[in-house]
């Protein structure tokens, strides 16, 4: 279907609405607003968000920025809660108490922390279970609501305050856990990997398929954080485009199976142009460093590979 993402954008009500009270150069707002941009505009949609940046910054009451049913629950239980509601509707429309015209889609939001980590239980139970709902990880790589502490999707060697560098410690030393294959492994109809900014077209495309989709789908979205990764504010779409360009962070979908990579760059670029403007990984450069670069860029050219291998087979 044709559409114009410039008129979209520019015309379409926001149901993530100014006010919040985000960092500046965050990439998480970015990332709520244009998801809600995929709802058709009659469609009504019920929120559910697990404690974390968002929803404490988001949801100060008696003040809110979203215009849907919005629920704020508890970090481990966004996807229990959201499942939760969607069979409650199902219930009520099937027993009249709702009009069979009533459309209502199902939206959960949480961060690495209560994605990856504390909220994983939930959310492999929701996906298992079919719930006809769409769960939305923003990845900012770490606990930031709560002091930049290191979580599974924080990436190797970056320096979190549970994960120090030091003269004898080099930050986190663990690979960051693949949550969209883990997914993958759920048999969902729809999965896919996008970013917060640089390619909104990718995430809103992908946001849309999602939402629309029957039944129990995911979306892992990268949002930078300029706190916990320590770069200037001004450069959140700069360090989007690096994340796509070195392959640290790949576009790509997951349809009943089959791999698509939505975005393959043109130059690839070594992982040395996405760590730089991070403080995070300022030890990295230091002379005797030289190995974690390397390492580093060699886990990065693996996971490009396996999906590149991963988009062949699956499309043969």
């Amino acid at each position: 279907m044709a559409y114009n993402l410039k008129e979209i954008v520019a015309t379409k009500p926001s149901r993530f609405t100014e006010g919040h009270r985000m960092c500046a150069g965050c990439g998480a707002p970015a990332t709520a607003r244009m998801i809600l941009r995929a709802l058709k505009e009659d469609d009504h949609a019920v929120i559910a968000c697990a404690t974390g940046c968002m929803e404490v910054s988001t949801f100060i009451y008696p003040y809110t920025a979203w215009t849907d049913s919005f629920i704020h629950t508890a970090f481990e239980c966004a996807a229990a809660t959201e499942s939760g509601v969607e069979a409650a509707y199902k219930v009520l429309k099937r027993t009249g108490k709702l009009p069979q015209d009533e459309h209502t889609k199902f939206i959960a939001f949480g961060g690495d922390g209560g994605t990856y980590d504390i909220g994983l239980q939930s959310l492999s139970g929701a996906m298992e279970r079919g719930h006809d709902m769409t769960y939305v990880c923003y990845d900012n790589g770490a606990y930031m609501n709560t002091g930049i502490q290191r979580s599974s999707a924080t990436p190797r060697f970056a320096d979190t305050t549970t994960s120090p560098v030091g003269k004898n410690s080099y930050g986190k030393l663990q690979p960051r856990k693949d949550l969209a294959k883990i997914m993958v492994a759920h048999h969902l109809p729809y999965v896919a990997q996008t970013i917060a900014v640089n390619n909104f077209k990718d995430l809103y495309e992908k946001s849309e398929k999602a939402i629309y989709t029957e039944g129990a789908t995911f979306l892992n979205v990268l949002s930078p954080c300029p706190r916990g990764w320590g770069y200037p504010t001004d450069m959140l779409m700069q360090l989007n485009k690096l994340a796509i360009d070195t392959c640290y962070w790949p576009l790509y979908e997951v349809e009943n199976g089959k791999y698509k990579i939505t975005y393959k760059p043109a130059k690839k670029l070594p992982i040395e142009e996405f760590l730089k403007p991070q403080k995070r990984f300022k030890h990295m450069f230091n002379p005797g460093n030289e190995w974690m670069i390397k390492e580093f860029q060699d886990e990065v050219d693996a996971r490009w590979q396996e999906l590149l291998d991963l988009e062949e087979i699956t499309n043969k």
